[in-house]
């Protein structure tokens, strides 16, 4: 794992302890799908959490077709099958993020991508083995109260609000190979965004 002072992805950490509270993570968005984790034959998801024993609930994967949003991103026509790839994150043994991916389905058929175990390194390594390696990503964050699936998935106590992080991966080519769609328990996070001056 990368040391504090390279520049690159450290693990997320526990926030500031709050009274009461359950598992709070420290989400550092821009550093996080950082090369150097994939190289180590580590998912983004691995490095998210170091020594604190998460585990991440594969719920299912499939072709299926995506919301007309993801397929504009993704540039597939309409009613066009995407991989649809939905997991569950846990630490110390609780539900904290809800995940699905969408990818071109016809790009990574047959791939690991398209089974329940993409390999080591996860799906952006997968992806860079067949020349599409994410170079740039956009993500877009929003909140808002939780459908009663996503209550019921996360284990949200009454009132709490659910955090949107939806994560575009781009190719060197500029084409979008991937949109993944977060929805994080509101109150296990602390988002962290790091820019340079213009």
């Amino acid at each position: 794992m990368p040391g504090e002072g390279d520049g690159r992805l450290r693990a997320e950490e526990p926030a500031e302890a709050r009274e009461g509270s359950g598992p709070i993570l420290r989400r550092r968005g821009i550093q996080r799908p950082a090369a150097g984790v994939r190289g180590a034959g580590r998912s983004v998801r691995e490095g998210d959490t170091e020594g604190r024993e998460p585990a991440v609930e594969f719920l299912s994967v499939g072709d299926e077709p995506a919301p007309a949003a993801v397929s504009a991103v993704l540039g597939l026509a309409e009613g066009a099958p995407a991989c649809v790839r939905r997991r569950r994150l846990l630490l110390d043994g609780k539900p904290v993020l809800l995940a699905t991916s969408y990818l071109d389905a016809v790009l990574v058929a047959g791939t690991p991508i398209a089974e329940p175990d993409s390999g080591p390194g996860g799906i952006y390594a997968r992806l860079a083995e067949l020349g599409h390696e994410p170079v740039r990503f956009r993500e877009e964050v929003r909140s808002r109260t939780p459908s009663p699936e996503e209550t019921e998935r996360l284990g949200l106590a009454a009132g709490t609000p659910v955090v949107l992080v939806c994560r575009t991966a781009f190719a060197a080519d500029g084409r979008a190979v991937e949109v993944d769609e977060m929805v994080l328990d509101a109150s296990a996070y602390v988002l962290e965004y790091e820019f340079g001056a213009p």
